[in-house]
């Protein structure tokens, strides 16, 4: 991979070769998620999905890039997913927390395969859930995909931001400004922050080669967050619902590619 291969803005373009290997770790990350759908259900713990999770990874001989990463405050991540419940917007600690019927939840699973990184989530439901969350989750995923379309070469991230926001609010929720989407590759967390809310053609201009990740968080309530004594669990303030469907993106010659696709088409959960 060329060193110098980067724009003004810092933010690394790949060589077309690269994609085959995204595609590759952003397959498996796509799959283990694509497993879990039948495991979750109300009385399975997080932390007996994490497990699944962690020895998925190992027996396809991949690493998990959460595994031992240090956060913001030096504190170290013990576990192979993020599993955030309800109110919990991101970086849920899998643990003892027993699934109860009508629980909503996102599982966000990064492994690395041949130095190139997978990041993915999505959201699961255990039984049936309410009426409004259901329609949390539809209106999140849409809201991905809204700013996916926007992606191709002289387009601009505040495009992202801003289709992702114009929709989510429409739809009388709001969009989390607390943590946003990243550039990755060969690096778990790189150039550019993509923001899930903004200005159009505002930000910096795509280019061909750009990767990354779009990932927004909708709250039912107000975007504020807050974190907990863990220094790792963000909730929203007002203890509303939070849903969050993630991506890893390249940018085409004449716009985009998705790496985690789900192999089995389940990306959403079934809502009943």
């Amino acid at each position: 991979m060329n060193e110098n291969a980067m724009t003004r803005q810092g933010i690394r373009i790949h060589a077309p070769e690269d994609f085959a290997g995204m595609h590759r770790a952003g397959a498996l990350s796509a799959l283990i998620l694509d497993e879990l759908g039948p495991m979750i259900r109300p009385g399975i713990t997080t932390g007996e999905i994490d497990d699944y999770i962690r020895k998925r990874i190992e027996d396809e001989g991949a690493t998990s890039a959460t595994i031992g990463y240090r956060g913001h405050g030096g504190q170290i991540y013990n576990h192979a997913s993020c599993i955030s419940v309800n109110h919990v917007v991101c970086h849920g600690i899998p643990g003892d927390k027993m699934l109860k019927d009508g629980d909503i939840l996102n599982v966000d699973v990064t492994v690395i395969v041949d130095g190139w990184y997978g990041d993915t989530s999505r959201m699961y439901v255990a039984g049936k859930a309410p009426i409004k969350a259901r329609r949390l989750i539809q209106v999140t995923h849409d809201a991905l995909m809204k700013g996916i379309e926007v992606v191709r070469p002289g387009a601009t991230f505040g495009d992202i931001g801003h289709g992702i926001q114009t929709y989510a609010e429409t739809q009388r929720m709001s969009v989390v400004r607390d943590f946003c989407g990243h550039g990755l590759g060969r690096v778990f967390h790189a150039p550019p922050n993509v923001l899930h809310y903004g200005r159009a053609g505002s930000g910096p201009v795509l280019e061909e080669g750009m990767f990354f990740t779009i990932e927004p968080m909708i709250n039912l309530g107000r975007p504020e967050t807050k974190t907990l004594a863990d220094d790792w669990t963000a909730v929203t303030r007002d203890k509303s619902l939070s849903a969050q469907f993630e991506h890893s993106i390249g940018v085409t010659a004449d716009g985009f590619e998705i790496f985690t696709l789900s192999p089995a088409g389940v990306f959403m959960p079934d809502l009943g």
